[in-house]
């Protein structure tokens, strides 16, 4: 369930009746991307706009700017999607070869495999007949009995996201907000006759971006989206600053 903290009294309740809670049961837990496609985002916009920082700091061309911006974003996207992909991939053999060991473990040695269901249960405050009954009821379902080693032994997650989901919310986003410094160059490489300073308005756009996106995951982290919103600006501004001060030291050597 998405996590809501102004949800009122009666959203909570309709969300809470049994045909409700069988319906989300059913189903399972559902994964979102929004860690990806957040995490996609920012970078996109802090890289591209180091790059555009960089190499305005250093006063190249605007094509220049474009090309190397726009460079910046097929690679370091596609870079970043392979890289959530494998990470998220690893994750998800790491699952698998956990889920494997613990089918081992029952097959072989399944004394000492209820042994750990009871304690683990013991530890939860389950004694006596209760306790008995609890391991009972969780060992007569091999199934279900990995799946709760995997959570309470090993502290895997029994589901996790889909590797090409992770990395195609990742590339997106990286495309999507990557794009956004480069606007106001590429307006001025099509309407040259326009007078105005494309770093400026390069400058405003992406700190509306990096605002943007930081108010954005507010909305599933339960913080303030204003100062999620500031948080995520004053990271990419540090970034950027940094690009353009090492274009200026830099000016002299192109």
């Amino acid at each position: 369930m998405k996590y809501r903290p102004n949800e009122s009294l009666s959203d909570l309740k309709s969300t809470h009746t049994p045909e409700a809670i069988e319906r989300r049961l059913k189903y399972g837990p559902q994964h979102n991307y929004v860690r990806d496609f957040v995490y996609g985002a920012v970078d996109g916009a802090v890289t591209t706009f180091a790059v555009v920082s960089g190499v305005a700091g250093a006063g190249l061309s605007t094509q220049i700017v474009i090309v190397l911006g726009i460079a910046n974003l097929v690679g370091d996207g596609f870079s970043m999607a392979v890289g959530n992909y494998l990470g998220t991939k690893a994750e998800q053999e790491l699952r698998e070869q956990a889920r494997q060991i613990e089918e081992m473990h029952i097959k072989k040695i399944p004394e000492g495999e209820r042994e750990e269901i009871r304690q683990i249960f013991a530890a939860k405050g389950f004694t006596g007949t209760d306790l008995d009954r609890a391991v009972d009821i969780i060992t007569s379902n091999p199934k279900q009995w990995v799946e709760l080693m995997l959570t309470e032994e090993m502290g895997i997650a029994s589901l996790g996201p889909s590797p090409w989901s992770a990395a195609f919310s990742t590339f997106i986003a990286f495309l999507l907000f990557g794009s956004f410094p480069l606007l106001a160059f590429v307006y001025q490489w099509l309407f040259p006759a326009v007078q105005f300073n494309p770093f400026y308005w390069s400058t405003l756009i992406t700190g509306f971006a990096f605002f943007g996106v930081g108010a954005l995951k507010s909305k599933f982290v339960g913080k303030r989206w204003f100062l999620s919103g500031l948080e995520t600006l004053f990271v990419g501004g540090i970034a950027a600053g940094l690009a353009y001060v090492v274009g200026v030291l830099l000016k002299g050597i192109i």
